[in-house]
């Protein structure tokens, strides 16, 4: 088997604007150290409107992404799932093996194991399981072929922070993205559909706000304006080292006893 291609991130979602709320900026500052950036999601956001039907939101939705992911010079994918029906069977995590397998990242960011509703802990589920069959040589996935080693799998924080309990997430691995919120500003608002459903569905007045509360609460944390906070899958053969320390140095900050 070849070996993984080294420089290459991949956030894997649920759905457009997952990476923008949780792990752009940390992104953006993996592009400025070389690092070639892929965005997925499980779907095309198809629920996420009050006005248009699922056809018509989800090319809008996929283009808004495709937009987002070119601020880093990167590509969007979509597995073309429908939300909130996002299922752990096997044509779903066949679709995101396969996805691994053809990004070959060496970092893989996926959502929170608890969080506000089941797609994004579903989207975790499978986006781990996907990182460790990825060098499975029985599980065939035609046109995409095995690689090892195991990637690097982060978790994000859940939205506003906290799990379905409401209790608050604590992050391990906490980086300071302030110097490239204005980079994840722009990314977020790409994702100029969701702006307006949110305000109808939730009574979220500013999209942009909504993303900067918890980064300047992350940043809170470790002194700075703005971060994002991360817990590290550490389980059984996968890697125990943290890369996003490695490479991003002083920006990040581990703290002891959280996981």
């Amino acid at each position: 088997m070849a070996e993984a291609s080294g420089r290459t991130v991949l956030s894997l979602g649920a759905h457009p604007d997952d990476a923008e709320f949780m792990c752009a900026g940390t992104l953006a500052l993996l592009r400025e150290k070389g690092w070639r950036v892929h965005i997925a999601t499980m779907t095309p956001g198809d629920c996420g409107t009050v006005e248009y039907s699922r056809a018509e939101i989800s090319r809008i939705r996929r283009a808004e992404a495709a937009k987002s992911a070119a601020v880093l010079d990167g590509r969007y994918h979509c597995i073309e799932r429908d939300d909130i029906f996002i299922m752990y069977d096997r044509p779903t995590l066949m679709k995101a093996i396969r996805l691994v397998r053809q990004v070959r990242p060496t970092i893989v960011f996926t959502l929170s194991p608890s969080d506000y509703m089941i797609d994004h802990e579903t989207a975790a589920l499978l986006a781990q399981t996907a990182c460790f069959a990825c060098g499975v040589v029985n599980i065939k996935t035609p046109g995409a072929e095995p690689f090892e080693p195991v990637p690097h799998l982060y978790y994000m924080d859940a939205i506003e922070g906290k799990d379905k309990f409401g209790a608050e997430i604590k992050a391990s691995t906490v980086v300071d993205v302030s110097g490239v919120m204005e980079t994840k500003e722009r990314m977020l608002c790409c994702h100029e559909s969701q702006r307006n459903w949110l305000l109808k569905h939730h009574g979220i007045d500013n999209y942009v706000i909504a993303m900067k509360s918890l980064g300047r609460t992350r940043g809170g944390q470790i002194g700075c304006a703005f971060a994002e906070g991360f817990r590290q899958h550490l389980g059984h053969a996968y890697p125990q080292d943290n890369i996003l320390k490695s490479e991003l140095g002083d920006l990040v900050h581990i703290v002891q006893g959280e996981q």
